[in-house]
């Protein structure tokens, strides 16, 4: 089971990255916080400070994956293709 499902490039979510050092993506439905948290520690060598996770009228849920301060988001955005 695939945790994460895509990035999401919203403005929003661009003008988090730049401001809160926050990663919105698109994640599976069943998924916990603790394993969406593990699942971004091991692919982009980062560490988590804080996740919110929303679930959209469309059914979409979204996690809101704030970075600790030593690590840029803005990176892990280029990763992704977002940037």
């Amino acid at each position: 089971m695939s945790v994460i499902i895509e990035p999401l490039a919203t403005e929003k979510a661009t003008k988090l990255i730049e401001s809160t050092n926050t990663i919105v993506l698109v994640v599976n439905k069943s998924s916990t916080k603790t394993q969406i948290k593990s699942e971004i520690e091991k692919m982009f060598s980062v560490k988590v400070a804080k996740i919110n996770v929303s679930i959209s009228p469309t059914g979409e849920k979204k996690a809101y994956i704030k970075l600790k301060p030593e690590f840029k988001a803005l990176d892990v955005a280029h990763k992704l293709g977002i940037l």
